[in-house]
């Protein structure tokens, strides 16, 4: 159940972003501006997200520079093709139900109405090339590529990292 109550806030909290002011100067301190302009690029809603998980993690207290950039970036290949609030709900109740299905709708380079579920699935890549591209670190462009993919134990910095984004993101 507290999977699908965080998916029910998730959902509302989309709703409501637009409404909310984006607070840019957490994005100025950390990013440079060529990093700025990607976070720029992610809606309302992704950019709000963005945020709660920066600040989560600097909540918790001094963090590396990498991580709160990859915080910052981590869903901004999503903007390639950002998937309407309806696509989000569809991908997560077939990721749930139906994964083989997802699989076939967002496979390769789908067009048309299919495009959004192809870019919400390979988010985190494009992510990844474009941060690369924008002067991101090796390790923060590793943790935005990286940062759906399941980890049983961190055995280095860079999953113990990826560890506390994946936490973080999972509470925002």
């Amino acid at each position: 159940m507290g999977q699908t109550a965080y998916r029910v806030r998730q959902f509302f909290a989309a709703l409501m972003a637009p409404l909310v002011r984006d607070d840019g100067d957490v994005a100025a301190k950390v990013l440079t501006p060529a990093q700025r302009a990607l976070f720029r690029r992610m809606s309302p809603p992704d950019r709000r997200h963005a945020l709660r998980v920066c600040e989560i993690l600097a909540a918790q207290g001094p963090q590396p520079q990498d991580l709160l950039v990859a915080a910052l970036l981590h869903d901004v290949g999503k903007a390639a093709g950002p998937p309407p609030l309806w696509v989000r709900v569809a991908v997560v109740l077939l990721e749930r139900w139906a994964p083989r299905w997802l699989d076939r709708l967002s496979e390769g380079d789908p067009p048309g109405w299919r495009r959004p579920f192809g870019v919400y699935r390979r988010h985190a890549d494009i992510g990844a090339e474009w941060a690369a591209q924008a002067g991101c670190s090796p390790l923060a462009v590793a943790l935005i590529r990286r940062h759906h993919d399941p980890l049983d134990s961190p055995g280095n910095e860079e999953d113990r990292l990826l560890a506390l984004l994946q936490e973080a993101d999972g509470r925002a």
